[in-house]
């Protein structure tokens, strides 16, 4: 049960986050499955995929359409690139250990966090 409230409290982090930065998967979904569920890197990511394959963000871009802040073209290719590139770096990233994984998902984040504090 302490497993279903803690998914579903990950899930609602998430779409309020998506909804403030436009993140959530991978920022916010991935390390808490890992960290507060238990899921290895692969099960985490999986998981994030599955549940972000239906529109779930539908709501949110419907408010962000109706102030004009939606820009289609680029949304479409952003989705095309989606596509292709799960699909390729889903087949990359079974073939890799976990310890590589888990690693270069850190590296990752703390290369975005400090491109965002040290911006300007």
């Amino acid at each position: 049960m302490l497993t279903f409230l803690l998914a579903l409290l990950i899930g609602a982090t998430a779409g309020i986050l998506s909804g403030f930065f436009g993140i959530g998967g991978g920022v916010v979904v991935v390390p808490a499955l890992v960290l507060l569920l238990g899921l290895s890197q692969i099960q985490a990511t999986a998981t994030s995929l599955a549940a972000l394959l239906l529109p779930v963000g539908i709501l949110g871009v419907l408010n962000y359409y109706r102030v004009g802040a939606v820009n289609l073209p680029v949304a479409g290719l952003l989705a095309l690139g989606l596509l292709v590139g799960t699909y390729f770096g889903s087949r990359i990233a079974l073939t890799l250990p976990e310890a590589v994984l888990r690693r270069g998902f850190a590296i990752l984040l703390i290369l975005i966090a400090l491109q965002l504090l040290l911006r300007r």
